[in-house]
Parts: C-alpha cells; structure tokens; sequence
C-alpha cells in the first residue's frame, strides 16, 4: 500500500517542525509556504530543526514548493490530505486554496492556534475538517529552513498532539493523524476536540499577549510577579468564559482548571499554588523561548490577538460576562502592534 500523500500549507514553525519529523520518518509530505528564500533554502540544504536534546538536532532532505507552483500538482496524484498551519487570519484562504488539490475523500487538518475548525468546514465542510492541537511546543521559524525548538520533548512527561474530530468520535483518520504526528512527539486521539481546543486557547491568551505587549520571552514574565499575576487573570476569566459555553476543559499547564480560576479571583492559596506551577515550568524551556505573538511583534508581523484574547472576549460578551483582564491586554497589544507604544511591562502594569 503506496503512503498517504500529505501537504503542509504554511511551513512556517509548527508546519515546519512537524513537517520536518514526517520527512524525516520517511512520509510523502509537501511543504508549501509563502515565504521565497525559506522555500529555496529548503530546496537547497533541505530543512533544520534544532532542539534540547541531540537526537532533535537534524538536517532532513524535504519536498518544498512555493505557493505558485501548487498548481503543478494537478498534473500528479492529488494530496490525501493537508494540514493548515497558517495564522488564524489566513485560515480562509489557505483552506480554499489546498481544496482544489485533495483527493475526492481528501480532508483538512487544522494545526493551528485559536479554534479555526467553523473557518476550515465554511470552505470543504464538516465532514472534511479535523483538528490537530499543539500543547507547549515552543517552536520558532529563526530564518530560513530552520526551525527552533525552544522546550524539552512532552514524551511521557507531557502529552502534546491531540487530534480530534468535530463530533468527538475516534475515527481511523483521527488515529492515523496521531499516529502520524507521534513522530515528532507524544499524541493520541481525542474525544473531547472542543475542551481541548478551548484549553490550549487558555494557555495561548495567558502567554502569547504577555509576551507581545512587554516584548520578554516566557521565563522573563513567569519571573515577574506582577505579569505572573496577570497571566493567571487572563487564564481565569478564559476559563470562566469556556465553561459557560460547555466546554469540558482539560488541565492547563497539568492546573486544575478550578484552581487558574480560583487564582485569577484573588484566592491567595491558589494564587501560590498556581505561581509555584508557572515557576517551575521555567525549568523546562530555555531563556530564548517566545510565545508567537511575541515572535510576531520582534518581527514587525500581524498578531493574531483578535483570534485569541479577542475571541475569548466575544464568545464573553454573547454571555454578558465580564473579561475586564482580556479586554485590557487586548488594547494593549493593539497598541504596541500600530505602533503607539514600545513594547514594555508598563504597558500591561494597570490592567
């Protein structure tokens, strides 16, 4: 039986280092990216991801086409399936664009932050749509082919891929993709796509806009007392927000989610229990490590704050509950993005 033929839209730092693991392991996968000089050095001297440990150290040979070349694959056998790994923002786009390049039992896998799943079946349909979450990967796209991996490997110490389907069932797809993805680190099979997806949003509106608004990378803020504070705030009230919506949440961070919110509310044992967690998980990543939306404002990029606090504050206000900490960092970080402010820990100190 011939391998699945498998594309990676946006082989950027998450595209890239999974897609960097399956060629590794031998898989047809194409990388397509916008990004000219990552394609050609791709093409050239093949893709580099560098980690903690010596064995995720590699150069691998990868299959990499520019975004204008996709239309030579119609001339071959088309793709059994694809994973989106663009931002949010481009979600639309890139799932139509791939569409037309699936086999007719083709399907999409989005392996993205935020929850891009209702954008992704909009284009090819529910039916069509999987969900692939990422938890505490810390990888960062550090120039062209070269993809950083900024934290330890999960393997039995953390659990990172969970692939889910819409309508929670284990599917054989779902149990491939896992399987696929387990190359690269620990994954299994959800049923619970929507509580995970709701969780890993915890943790990005705790980390990523903190990291935007001060421009300091992950150790440097948990350090921080006062932004260690607000990352509990916003973890707190994200959490309020997925639980009236129904969402079944899984722990952040191995917290029990009733004690993020329990700490965000001022609860002082809590407060220190949950501090202590943030401090320790210092230990396991280095100083260089960066939540993307920081990446993104160090490279002068488009955050995707809107689709993360931002969302955290509308599915809030379809409830009528208050989110005055993610309402804040939201402006926060709009305001550093336009340019009206450096970055800086003033800006978040009064939220």
């Amino acid at each position: 039986m011939s391998k699945k033929r498998i594309a990676i839209v946006g082989a950027g730092a998450l595209g890239g280092h999974v897609g960097g693991y399956l060629a590794k392991a031998g898989e047809d996968v194409t990388l397509i990216d916008p990004w000219p000089e990552h394609v050609e050095k791709m093409r050239k001297d093949g893709l580099t991801l560098v980690g903690q440990t010596a064995p995720e150290n590699f150069t691998v040979p990868v299959k990499a086409i520019h975004l204008t070349e996709l239309q030579e694959v119609s001339k071959g056998k088309p793709f059994d399936f694809a994973f989106v790994a663009v931002k949010s923002y481009d979600t639309i786009w890139a799932t139509q664009m791939i569409a037309q390049y699936l086999a007719p039992d083709g399907y999409i896998v989005s392996l993205q932050n935020s929850i891009n799943e209702e954008r992704i079946a909009s284009v090819v349909g529910w039916g069509k749509t999987v969900g692939c979450i990422a938890s505490t990967i810390a990888v960062e796209l550090t120039g062209p082919a070269r993809v950083q991996r900024n934290v330890a490997l999960g393997g039995d110490h953390h659990l990172v891929f969970r692939v889910g389907e819409p309508h929670g069932r284990i599917t054989p797809r779902v149990e491939e993709i896992a399987a696929l993805v387990r190359n690269a680190d620990s994954a299994k099979a959800t049923t619970n796509l929507w509580g995970e997806r709701w969780s890993k949003l915890v943790i990005n509106a705790m980390r990523n806009p903190v990291s935007a608004a001060t421009d300091r990378g992950g150790n440097a803020n948990d350090r921080d007392p006062m932004t260690r504070r607000l990352a509990l705030r916003l973890a707190s009230e994200a959490i309020k927000v997925g639980r009236a919506h129904g969402y079944t949440l899984e722990k952040v961070y191995k917290m029990d989610p009733m004690r993020v919110m329990a700490a965000g509310d001022g609860d002082e044992a809590a407060l220190a229990e949950c501090g202590k967690v943030l401090l320790d998980n210092v230990k396991f990543r280095n100083d260089e490590q960066r939540p993307s939306m920081g990446q993104d404002i160090q490279k002068g990029r488009r955050t995707e704050i809107d689709y993360i606090n931002g969302l955290v504050v509308a599915k809030a206000n379809e409830l009528g509950i208050p989110v005055p900490a993610n309402v804040g960092i939201v402006a926060a970080v709009k305001r550093v993005e336009r340019g009206e402010v450096k970055p800086s820990a003033e800006n978040v100190a009064g939220i």
